[in-house]
């Protein structure tokens, strides 16, 4: 039985970043990353708010086996990118307080409900964040840099290095290697290189945004933050999105890069679910069921039936 973060160190980091006067009366851990640990804290005392969320990276919340991953993660990320966010005119849940040391942050607690879920219980105020957060990958993508932490060269590279490990495990894909492998390089070799890059959330799904009690967004799992392609960001809004995605189209997104961010995208979540899978991670049929839908996705785009 895996052992998480030890609810005494998360007293200590509450009296630590609250004061003496904060007490912890209840602690729940919440469903969700695969990386860090994401915990509601109820507290009592003068001047304290009635919850926060703790983050903790501790090596024991972090499911992925040995192998390195290719995503950010720790406190030092978190904060990087959420400054990043703020300087970017972002919402993003309040930090509290952090303890580099012991690789934990407070946060604050935004109630109500994900995007995903007012999608289905309350489409108005659902439509109303969505226009927001619109605005707000507006806002995202005038954020520039000349430094493009994953320029097509990169993409390509991790692309392929997806495409070998998951062909070594279903071999639907191996079947299929040498026309993913053709199709990545032609995407590739249509590119000319770009000088700017966007600031791009990486894994912005409708459950990483938080919907404030006005609806108002508010993003969170931020540490994977970069420059880079908007259309990688796009890529991935326009899988999880789904028929939600297009207010959040942009008409300048160059369509040979969406291809190849797409492409390698399925293949990233073919490979990385099933390396998840190779651990102790405990939503497992999630797992293989993202697995199975990105096999089917990535083989659709060279024509093979999966």
């Amino acid at each position: 039985m895996r052992a998480f973060t030890d609810p005494s160190e998360l007293r200590r980091l509450v009296r630590d970043g609250l004061g003496p006067g904060c007490r912890v009366t209840s602690t729940e851990r919440l469903r969700g990353g695969s990386k860090k640990g994401v915990y509601r804290l109820t507290l009592t005392g003068r001047g304290a708010p009635p919850t926060v969320i703790a983050y903790s990276w501790a090596s024991q919340e972090n499911f992925w086996p040995s192998v390195t991953t290719t995503h950010a993660s720790g406190l030092a990320p978190f904060l990087s990118a959420h400054h990043t966010l703020r300087e970017a005119g972002v919402r993003t849940p309040h930090v509290l307080y952090a303890s580099e040391p012991d690789n934990l942050a407070l946060v604050e607690d935004i109630p109500g409900d994900t995007l995903e879920t007012a999608f289905t219980t309350d489409p108005p105020r659902a439509a109303k964040a969505l226009a927001e957060l619109a605005v707000a990958l507006d806002q995202m993508a005038a954020h520039t840099s000349a430094a493009g932490h994953t320029s097509e060269d990169v993409t390509l590279t991790r692309a392929l290095d997806d495409l070998t490990e998951a062909a070594a495990r279903d071999p639907r894909v191996n079947a299929a290697a040498a026309a993913l492998t053709g199709r990545l390089h032609e995407l590739h070799a249509a590119l000319t290189p770009r000088t700017t890059y966007s600031l791009v959330h990486g894994e912005l799904g409708p459950d990483h945004v938080l919907l404030t009690p006005d609806a108002h967004p508010a993003l969170i799992d931020i540490e994977s933050l970069t420059h880079s392609d908007p259309e990688q960001e796009h890529a991935y809004l326009r899988l999880r999105f789904g028929p939600h995605y297009a207010p959040l189209s942009r008409p300048t997104l160059n369509p040979t890069r969406l291809s190849l961010h797409t492409l390698a995208l399925h293949l990233s979540l073919v490979a990385g679910p099933l390396r998840l899978l190779d651990g102790d991670f405990p939503h497992r049929d999630a797992m293989r069921g993202i697995a199975e839908h990105n096999t089917r996705e990535a083989l659709r785009l060279v024509g093979t039936v999966g």
